[in-house]
């Protein structure tokens, strides 16, 4: 999550002749010059503000990971070995990392547990969802230890807020993985037709499931009722379809608790409960994030269970497509003088100004400095007073 570029090959080409930028760094990675790192600095300061007055800490974990077949990302993880032998991986995603911290230094908690992380994540393999980045950054929050509609209305309410807190007019969309799983379960559906019904009705094609029904043999009745989960998207009056469709207790339990969570968020939500990808690893709700003209989820989480079978629950944003969404409507940088001397860039400074100091006395090369870096004015203090004079007027 994130601009999100599609690779290093979109970097700036280098000026002139010669190789482009993206000749010298690895495909899927990105220099970020200042500023959009000011920008972006400046966002994650806004965001964790905000979740540390909701009472979320912050915590750092470990770039570096030991390798686990049992990770969810260990088949796109970066491998390395260490002096010992031991196979290591680049840190992937968040959410293992907090559980392993909570498991290992919050054994006892007290829950429920709020934490706040931030930092940066590395793929080997790229993947479309990430706008085709190996490294990028996220911050988010893990709420741990209790499973209640109104813990999962809090998470609403918090994403709610940090798209505010930044000026983006997203959408929030709301699923259930496991009600999908459910509602095969009921159908009698098992082993790879449920696998592969699952991939159809989360990519919304009507034609696959079709095709599954007669591979597999399937019935009218549950081929309409498999239709009728690729068209689960809309306002509140999915929650009335889906009702329709929940005949065993698993999925009348997902709905009713969907109807408790959409009733104390008491703000605008969009349902996809044909949102099926992923049920093996999420336990219950799901949401994202959706800003205008972005076709990627700018944030995304849900609740799931940590090993040994404590819930949690939490989303994450990214910062590279936070850059993206906000494109245009960022507020201009300070304006930056530069100071001739010390208490003069003090002075600025104090008054809200951005201030470089001189390094030398010829104001000739000042002027050509000042000219290609975009300063218009030069501050000087005299006498205790604090004076600004264009810089294109500077004399010797």
């Amino acid at each position: 999550m994130p601009g999100v570029n599609s690779s290093a090959s979109s970097s700036a080409a280098a000026a002139g002749p010669g190789p482009r930028v993206s000749a010298f760094i690895p495909e899927g990675t990105r220099d970020v010059l200042p500023p959009e790192w000011a920008q972006r600095e400046a966002i994650r300061a806004q965001l964790s503000g905000l979740f540390s007055r909701w009472g979320y800490r912050g915590v750092e974990v470990p770039a570096l990971e030991y390798a686990s077949a049992h990770h969810p990302q260990d088949a796109v993880a970066f491998k390395l070995i260490d002096s010992g032998g031991q196979v290591l991986s680049l840190r992937s995603e968040f959410t293992t990392a907090v559980g392993r911290l909570v498991r290992t230094r919050y054994p006892q908690g007290p829950f429920p547990l709020r934490l706040q992380y931030s930092g940066r994540l590395w793929l080997r393999a790229q993947n479309s969802e990430l706008g085709r980045l190996r490294e990028f950054n996220q911050l988010g929050v893990e709420l741990i230890g209790v499973e209640t509609a109104q813990a999962d209305a809090e998470l609403l309410h918090l994403a709610a807020a940090a798209m505010r807190e930044v000026g983006v007019g997203a959408a929030l969309e709301v699923g259930y993985p496991g009600f999908v799983d459910a509602v095969l379960e009921d159908a009698g559906l098992h082993g790879a037709a449920r696998a592969a019904l699952h991939d159809a009705i989360d990519r919304k094609s009507g034609a696959d499931v079709d095709l599954l029904c007669g591979q597999f043999g399937l019935g009218g009745d549950t081929r309409r009722t498999l239709h009728a989960l690729t068209d689960l998207y809309g306002g509140p009056e999915v929650l009335d379809a889906a009702q329709g469709l929940a005949r065993g207790t698993r999925a009348q339990e997902a709905v009713a608790h969907l109807r408790r969570v959409a009733a104390l968020y008491a703000g605008p939500l969009l349902f996809d409960l044909g949102v099926s990808r992923r049920y093996d690893y999420y336990t219950g709700l799901t949401f994202r994030a959706y800003a205008p003209g972005l076709n990627q989820p700018v944030l995304g989480g849900g609740r799931y269970a940590l090993e040994g079978g404590l819930p949690g629950a939490g989303f994450a944003l990214g910062l590279e497509r936070l850059m993206r969404a906000l494109a245009g409507d960022l507020p201009p940088e300070p304006e930056l003088v530069l100071a001739l001397d010390l208490a003069a860039a003090d002075a600025a400074r104090a008054q809200g100004l951005h201030a470089e100091l001189a390094w030398t006395d010829d104001r000739t090369e000042l002027r050509a400095f000042s000219t290609a870096r975009g300063i218009h004015r030069w501050a000087s203090s005299q006498g205790g007073t604090l004076t600004f004079q264009p810089a294109t007027e500077v004399t010797q």
